[in-house]
């Protein structure tokens, strides 16, 4: 076995990726205390090749020195926006069309596993704040509330790894 060099990855110039498709999905951060969490959604974006991440509330915004020690450079590469309410993110969102998944313990929640997605669609992924999770206001809004099925004593998930699960599992059912 050996390992891929830089070279063999063939990856695409910050240019080639602006003009390339994208992937019909949003990130969307509600509150999101942690640059690192920031900069981690960032990095996941890029690598599935997301429309863009929407920055809600107090989450941070690039640059800033958190969220460029995780996103290692794909703040260049993904469109980003500002919202000071989320509930406004959500609203510009649905505005285009996109169906609003919340991911978040609740009691209307689809597991991740059972969620149909339709191949055709767009979809905006609303992660809430690290303590409090999505606000009331935002849940309110969505279409339909995603959760990842757990089974230790720990009943949650940091955000970087929760919107990594997601994404993925989001990709391979359009893609695959």
């Amino acid at each position: 076995m050996k390992k891929l060099s830089l070279k063999e990855l063939n990856r695409v110039s910050s240019a080639q990726f602006k003009a390339q498709d994208k992937t019909p999905i949003v990130i969307v951060l509600d509150n999101v205390r942690s640059g690192l969490n920031v900069g981690s959604a960032f990095r996941t974006a890029d690598a599935f090749a997301l429309e863009a991440v929407y920055l809600c509330g107090i989450t941070a915004q690039p640059p800033h020195r958190e969220i460029l020690k995780t996103a290692i450079g794909a703040t260049e590469s993904m469109d980003w926006l500002y919202f000071e309410e989320t509930t406004a993110a959500i609203q510009d969102l649905k505005a285009k069309g996109y169906q609003i998944l919340g991911v978040e313990q609740a009691k209307e929640s689809i597991a991740l596993q059972d969620f149909q997605i339709d191949k055709s669609g767009k979809y905006a992924v609303v992660f809430g704040n690290e303590v409090k999770g999505i606000s009331d206001e935002a849940m309110q809004m969505l279409d339909a509330c995603l959760e990842i099925p757990q089974f230790g004593t720990k009943h949650s998930l940091n955000i970087s790894v929760c919107t990594g699960i997601v994404v993925w599992d989001l990709f391979r059912k359009i893609y695959f």
